[in-house]
């Protein structure tokens, strides 16, 4: 069988789903060799991938990303704006000398990349090899026919909107013309034509594996071919921390169940976590908040829990509503679980993913990233009192696991592999 390279960007968000896919090449037979930060290595020896960490890319600790690319702190789309340059684009050189310094080691056959992995098409593209792009986040594929992504938007429905967004799209080139021209510049000092731009650069035209479903998608003319959904990719290996004994009482709550949780990114209690407590607190329900390792200097309703991590498979067979920031690992899991949600996305691609949520009718878009309260309490009082919520919800999880997840994605790149 052929040995591959699986790469991953060193955040939890990317490296738990690339785990799944790496772990269904192995069960197909092929040898897995793992790119990705010295901090998760360990995820994918887990799982019996040799492990290969970021050496010429500056590696990183996703808790701190701040300290070593400090532009990608700044909020908004300036910080947006670093963030993509300064970290995806500007690692993407180290990432492409790295996998160089791999392949003379120890020839590989192909590259299954994290799409955010930059460096994983470039150097699929210097060594030309076969390139197959998975999407951990949702498509980001401009579209004659939506707003552009990033902005939150919903298609439009009326001839103001098609304006609107015809004004935006034409916009488009010039808000990323500085991510253009930095991945010009990396093309150009690895002697590559000028490529397609960033907006498009990301998706392998042979074979992307796109996580989620169509009914989490805009409908659009133009998908590009290459482009299969194959739903949720659970990750493998250990759980990111015990299942708490106290986990197995939620099936015998009379209350209704909800999670809230703000992912391990952005951590700041006082944007969902702390106003969801408040706003929950004199609800009929149960609350089991994650923290992520935050510190929360308030006191917590005596109907809510919260816990540093926990693994969300123990609590979603049992929760009735997910109160989230909208990050999409944390999202497909709920919806995979026909959980409904309400999602709060403030930055980076989470209002994409919050007006995804509200388009399929599975929850509630909140707008924004720092929701009052009262908002939040009666976006709850609405899942929970409405069953079209939870019979959305319960449609997409059916969505998801016929799709394959990650056995189907190995399939797909098995057959890539064959016809190549």
């Amino acid at each position: 069988m052929a040995h591959l390279v699986v790469t991953a960007m060193p955040f939890a968000g990317h490296v738990r789903p690339m785990t799944a896919v790496a772990a269904a090449l192995i069960a197909r037979g092929h040898r897995v060799s793992a790119y990705t930060g010295a901090k998760y290595a360990d995820a994918f020896t887990d799982i019996g991938c040799q492990a290969v960490t970021w050496s010429a890319a500056r590696d990183f600790d996703d808790q701190r990303v701040a300290e070593a690319f400090p532009g990608a702190g700044q909020p908004g789309y300036r910080g947006m704006l670093a963030n993509l340059r300064d970290l995806f684009i500007g690692t993407a050189p180290g990432q492409v000398a790295d996998l160089e310094a791999l392949h003379r080691r120890d020839r590989f056959d192909a590259i299954v990349g994290d799409a955010m992995a930059v460096g994983s098409g470039l150097a699929a593209e210097v060594l030309n090899k076969p390139w197959v792009a998975v999407s951990v986040v949702p498509l980001a594929v401009p579209s004659r026919d939506l707003p552009p992504p990033g902005m939150g938007l919903l298609p439009a429905t009326s001839w103001a909107g098609r304006l609107r967004d015809t004004v935006l799209r034409a916009a488009v080139p010039r808000i990323i013309a500085p991510l253009d021209t930095a991945l010009r510049a990396v093309r150009d000092e690895l002697d590559l034509g000028p490529g397609l731009p960033f907006d498009e650069a990301l998706l392998s035209p042979q074979l992307t594996l796109a996580t989620g479903c169509a009914s989490l998608e805009f409908p659009r003319s133009d998908m590009p071919e290459s482009v299969r959904f194959v739903g949720a990719l659970v990750p493998a290996g250990p759980p990111i921390a015990p299942t708490p004994p106290w986990a197995e009482t939620l099936a015998l709550e009379p209350r209704p169940v909800v999670l809230v949780t703000q992912g391990t990114l952005d951590v700041d209690p006082h944007e969902l976590l702390l106003p969801s407590l408040e706003a929950l607190g004199a609800l009929e329900v149960r609350v089991v908040g994650t923290t992520a390792g935050a510190r929360v200097d308030a006191t917590v309703p005596q109907n809510a829990r919260l816990v540093d991590v926990l693994p969300f498979e123990a609590v979603l067979p049992h929760t009735a509503v997910v109160v989230t920031n909208g990050g999409w690992g944390g999202v497909l899991a709920s919806l995979a679980h026909g959980v409904p949600l309400v999602v709060a996305g403030g930055t980076l691609d989470k209002p994409d993913v919050a007006a995804r949520v509200g388009y399929s009718g599975a929850g509630i878009d909140l707008r924004t990233g720092r929701p009052r309260p009262a908002r939040i309490a009666e976006a709850v009082r609405e899942v929970l009192r409405r069953p079209r919520y939870r019979e959305r919800a319960a449609a997409i999880a059916d969505e998801l696991a016929a799709l394959g997840g990650a056995d189907r994605a190995a399939e797909l790149v098995d057959e890539l592999l064959a016809a190549r």
